[in-house]
């Protein structure tokens, strides 16, 4: 999927949120405070979607593990911002096979975004998941520690590395 992440103003992509019905926990709207959410040029952005065990963690994995398991896929992270922007865009999301919001895991239909944390503080959110709960379009932030282990079945939204070709590394991978 390609999508255009960035070129609107924290008021602006708000407002596109709450007017596409996408519900926020909050952590998300804490996500969303951040400075990182300042206006930016828009750039397009290729996102592919991938499990802790396609990435070769059959037995799951800290986001560490995950990320460097996917870096070494040609896989990359996607910019800081870029949760939004894929709610926006996501809106085929299948819904989740229960309605648990929070259960201390990874939710059951959720779509991490695989992107830099933004604090090193463990109670600060360490970034987006997308979710679909009751037919209702959720973004949600969520926190956890390195130490924490997500299972192998557990997806996240890389971005695409571009080859020098043109072409993209996924498609190498």
């Amino acid at each position: 999927m390609r999508l255009q992440v960035g070129g609107l103003t924290r008021s602006e992509l708000k407002a596109a949120l709450e007017a596409g019905g996408i519900l926020l926990n909050a952590h998300a709207q804490t996500l969303l405070e951040h400075p990182v959410f300042e206006l930016r040029d828009a750039e397009e952005v290729e996102v592919v979607e991938r499990s802790a065990g396609d990435l070769g963690l059959s037995a799951g994995g800290t986001l560490p593990d995950i990320f460097g398991a996917a870096r070494a896929k040609g896989l990359a992270l996607c910019p800081p911002d870029t949760g939004p922007y894929l709610r926006l865009a996501l809106t085929s999301q299948a819904n989740a096979p229960d309605s648990v919001l929070s259960a201390g895991r990874s939710p059951t239909g959720a779509l991490n975004v695989a992107a830099a944390t933004l604090s090193d503080y463990v109670e600060f959110p360490k970034g987006f998941y997308l979710r679909v709960v009751d037919h209702q379009l959720w973004l949600r932030g969520y926190r956890c520690d390195d130490e924490y282990r997500f299972s192998a079945g557990d997806r996240f939204a890389f971005r695409v590395a571009a080859r020098a070709d043109g072409g993209s590394l996924a498609d190498s991978a």
